[in-house]
């Protein structure tokens, strides 16, 4: 069977794209199932044999009329999850995407991701949960620091791409306050000025052994490493335990392990 695999950019804007022109691919070329039309962030290595590649460009109106589709019939609810599922870092997520929004559409099911026993829903689910763990451990390990100018920096190291969800978290929590989030493994930057709506910049040049932390911040990184060193209790130091609630990749942007 002649199989299509749409080759889109791997964001969220991108896929929507990618999910918009698979419809108008299978209306077009009058193909009877969306079985044999395929997603994918990521070029592939070797192509197969029947199968033909396209490219798709990222298209914001065409990512703006999915959205409204997906949250007007299938809910916001599953809105989010597709959300959550599209800024992981794991490669099927595009495929798992389309072919759910498809089902969805298709059976008119506001709870398509109780349906766990479709392949595409359950890989879905997979990666919406995957960066939802990571969301929730920055919630909790995120260090902001002080600079000599009074902005609040924090730095993050995503495996996913959820520094989109993160923003809106600090953004209602410290709203008088401005400060930035620089996740470094995408080189964006979240940035709230207080009192202001948050926004995302990405590619700019960037060195931060620039910053010039206050006196007042020093003073306080070196009173909260002798908190957590004096609280320790020596005779009961389980470092197994603690690589499974506080993770080793976490560690190297958290003031206490510096």
């Amino acid at each position: 069977m002649q199989e299509y695999v749409l080759i889109c950019e791997d964001s969220t804007e991108g896929i929507l794209s990618g999910v918009y022109e698979a419809y108008q691919f299978k209306k077009k070329r009058e193909i009877d199932s969306h079985d044999c039309i395929h997603l994918s962030t990521e070029e592939p290595d070797i192509q197969r044999l029947f199968t033909e590649y396209y490219h798709v460009q990222t298209d914001r109106e065409n990512a703006r009329k999915v959205t409204d589709t997906i949250a007007a019939q299938l809910g916001d609810e599953t809105w989010y999850t597709l959300s959550m599922a599209m800024v992981s870092c794991l490669g099927e997520k595009a495929d798992a995407v389309y072919h759910t929004i498809v089902l969805g559409l298709k059976t008119h099911d506001r709870h398509i991701m109780d349906r766990l026993q479709e392949n595409c829903v359950q890989c879905v689910f997979k990666c919406a949960r995957a960066s939802g763990n990571e969301l929730c451990h920055l919630k909790q390990f995120l260090r902001f620091s002080e600079l000599q100018n009074g902005i609040l920096y924090a730095r993050i190291d995503a495996k996913h791409h959820v520094l989109p969800f993160l923003m809106p978290h600090f953004a209602d929590r410290l709203p008088a306050d401005n400060f930035v989030i620089y996740d470094e493994g995408t080189r964006t930057f979240g940035l709230h000025a207080r009192y202001k709506k948050w926004y995302l910049m990405q590619g700019a040049d960037f060195d931060e052994d620039k910053l010039v932390y206050s006196g007042v911040e020093k003073a306080y990184q070196e009173l909260f490493r002798c908190f957590c060193d004096s609280i320790a209790i020596e005779a009961r130091i389980n470092p197994k335990l603690q690589m499974n609630m506080l993770p080793l990749r976490f560690r190297p942007n958290m003031v206490e392990f510096q």
